[in-house]
């Protein structure tokens, strides 16, 4: 199929082969190899290629190409949306073991305020023991200060 396009670009049928190689991620040695000719040949088809295409470099045939190698889709594909029922609140559940953990974020909030923490949902703890020396391996930081 690409080699069908590349063709009608007004590329030699060598010149899509070497396109259509190059596409898939071989080198010019690994083109070489495979059309049975030298490096300098390929080289020289791919200058060819670029002129006829108008792109500059390897990277924008590639570019040029991929919608046509056949395994790239032409539409996102998007997952499968789950509708929420009317009156029900958005609970993040995760798999543990046997047992699914769940709860919503309003609620981990308040159980963090119950228990004393003022902004518990949106502040980190903060580390007072970095870079003092006081963690047991006598580390005093990166500057030695």
């Amino acid at each position: 199929m690409l080699r069908d396009v590349l063709i009608q670009k007004g590329l030699s049928n060598r010149e899509a082969e070497v396109a259509e190689l190059v596409s898939k991620g071989l080198s010019n040695k690994e083109v070489a190899n495979q059309l049975f000719v030298t490096e300098k040949t390929v080289k020289f088809h791919l200058t060819n290629i670029y002129k006829k295409m108008s792109v500059k470099s390897r990277a924008q045939l590639i570019v040029w190409c991929l919608p046509h190698l056949g395994f790239v889709d032409n539409e996102p594909a998007q997952a499968p949306r789950q509708e929420i029922p009317a009156g029900a609140s958005s609970i993040n559940t995760m798999p543990v073991g046997s047992t699914t953990v769940a709860g919503t974020m309003a609620a981990t909030a308040a159980a963090s305020a119950a228990a004393g923490n003022v902004n518990a949902a949106t502040t980190a703890p903060i580390r007072n023991d970095i870079g003092t020396g006081s963690n047991g391996n006598g580390d005093i930081g990166a500057f030695g200060i």
